[in-house]
């Protein structure tokens, strides 16, 4: 136990009070489980519209209430949470107790209770765990409340909660001890809820369109599929070097060569980059895969999935993220990314012929690239800095260049560009789909070229995969794939303005202890 001079005289009262409980053979951690009846959210739930109304009226219709309350009105009930304020405690005490649901109020008499354990409910601290069984009933003032029989103290809270009216509001601090932001923010609470609901709103919409939910191994030989730097690792049983994913994309696609038709991962992933408001380096990435479909189909499948989700989650297609309203409802914007270009920074890319009218565009209008770079690296580079910004509502921009595409089809009318779209919501990138490329001999050459830019110091660049190359040669059918940033769907959902407020525990640089 920490030495008792080191504790400050607030934590070393609590202390005490757990000597003398474990003392009178009463140590909260001794218990196992407390028997729950309702949570605080089912038991207002049951009180019917009418009595909701009667209750609003105050106290000068007590008794009229109390003849109309609904049927939960007089019922034993047994609630548990941890208690979040106190106030009384002559020989009435009020408590507030917070649960999952929410709070709910306890009226505790020292009649009731008895001398004895009203003395020792007058000890309990705010923080403290407590289980409490007692009738539903409402105040004169038209509160939802228990009359307390009996009070179970389950937990012992040695570390007191944030001050009540100032709360948890230094960030850095809500994300690194995120059990006390979820305790104090129930907003907060409420975004992982509804995070969660995201997430099995997405599994329900594809699970009913036929798909099926796989795992695909972490850590990896190769780490394809994307342009990002992974992490390394060594595994010291085989005595080799492997990687931790940065895609799902290369195994999700040996299953579509073995036949499973429809798949899709949701899963985390890892890259070594840096930290800002729309990136962690370990994220949710759903990736899905169907066979004998394209990049239309995937652009189908998005926007029904997209609408599907917040309607389920919200009850609305609207949606407002930092008081910017994007309409789901509305069929989704589609453009090509030269026509964005063309709109947003007035430079055409289809009367671009050569590298060198690449670059003259881009010193013109100060687009900075670098000498690798080739003229779809500037034409991307270009959507970036003029167009990226004003993709505020469901936008599928399509057809990029074939040089910032390794693994996606050529358009067979146009083979400097490839059958791909990004699709933005907020200016934010939200998914990215292709028309999988199955041709091996293409894919390899792609690789090659690939190989080219890691040897030129392009540390995102793929290297080839053998054991993909194979399950290629075996033969793939034509498929569709697209890969959904989970954590920014949920940013855009519940309005959040960082990545850091959808991750229970994002990733924080290590305090010095």
């Amino acid at each position: 136990m920490e030495n008792t001079e080191q504790l400050s005289e607030l934590l070393q009262v609590r202390r005490d009070k757990l000597s003398e409980l474990q003392n009178e053979n009463r140590d909260p951690f001794h218990i196992t489980k407390f028997q729950r009846t309702h949570t605080s959210g089912q038991i207002k739930d049951n009180y019917t519209e009418e009595d909701r109304e009667l209750t609003k009226r105050g106290s000068e219709e007590v008794e009229h209430i109390k003849a109309k309350i609904s049927h939960l009105d007089g019922q034993i009930v047994s609630v548990a949470g941890r208690i979040m304020s106190k106030r009384g405690m002559g020989k009435v005490g009020f408590v507030h107790v917070a649960d999952i649901d929410g709070q709910i109020q306890l009226f505790v008499k020292k009649d009731i209770l008895g001398e004895d354990e009203y003395n020792r409910f007058k000890k309990l601290d705010i923080g403290d765990i407590i289980g409490a069984e007692g009738e539903v009933f409402t105040t004169q003032t038209g509160e939802i409340s228990i009359r307390v029989n009996t009070i179970t103290l389950l937990s012992k809270s040695l570390l007191p909660l944030p001050e009540k009216f100032h709360g948890m509001t230094d960030t850095d601090l809500r994300y690194r001890q995120r059990y006390v932001d979820l305790i104090m923010n129930t907003d907060v609470k409420d975004t992982f809820i509804k995070r969660s609901k995201i997430i099995a709103s997405i599994r329900s919409y594809l699970n009913g369109q036929g798909f099926l939910e796989v795992e695909t191994p972490m850590l990896v030989s190769n780490a394809g599929g994307a342009a990002a730097r992974p992490f390394e690792t060594h595994f010291n049983a085989l005595d080799e070097d492997f990687k931790l994913r940065i895609s799902l994309e290369l195994y999700l696609k040996r299953l579509i060569v073995g036949g499973l038709e429809k798949v899709y991962e949701i899963g985390r992933v890892f890259r070594n980059e840096g930290l800002d408001t729309r990136h962690n380096p370990e994220f949710t990435l759903m990736e899905l895969y169907q066979a004998y479909t394209d990049y239309h189909g995937m652009m189908d499948l998005t926007e029904n999935m997209y609408r599907h989700v917040a309607q389920e989650v919200l009850g609305t297609t609207k949606i407002v993220y930092n008081g910017i309203e994007m309409d789901l409802g509305k069929p989704f914007e589609r453009i090509t990314m030269v026509d964005a270009v063309k709109k947003y920074a007035g430079v055409d890319f289809n009367e671009i012929h050569s590298l060198e009218e690449a670059r003259a565009a881009a010193d013109e209008h100060h687009v900075e690239y670098e000498k690798r770079h080739k003229k779809g690296d500037i034409l991307n580079l270009f959507f970036e800095q003029f167009a990226e910004e004003h993709m505020i509502q469901p936008t599928f921009v399509m057809d990029h260049p074939i040089e910032i595409s390794p693994l996606t089809k050529k358009k067979p009318d146009n083979p400097e560009y490839v059958e791909r779209f990004e699709f933005f919501m907020n200016g934010w990138e939200m998914a990215n789909a292709y028309s999988e490329l199955n041709d091996p001999i293409d894919q390899r050459e792609r690789f090659k070229a690939q190989e080219e830019m890691l040897a030129q110091g392009d540390e995102e660049a793929n290297t080839t995969d053998e054991d993909f190359m194979r399950a290629l040669e075996i033969g793939m059918p034509p498929t569709g794939g697209i890969g959904f940033g989970i954590d920014r769907m949920c940013m855009l959902l519940t309005d959040s303005p960082a990545i850091r407020d959808v991750l229970l525990f994002p990733t924080m640089k290590t305090l010095e202890q």
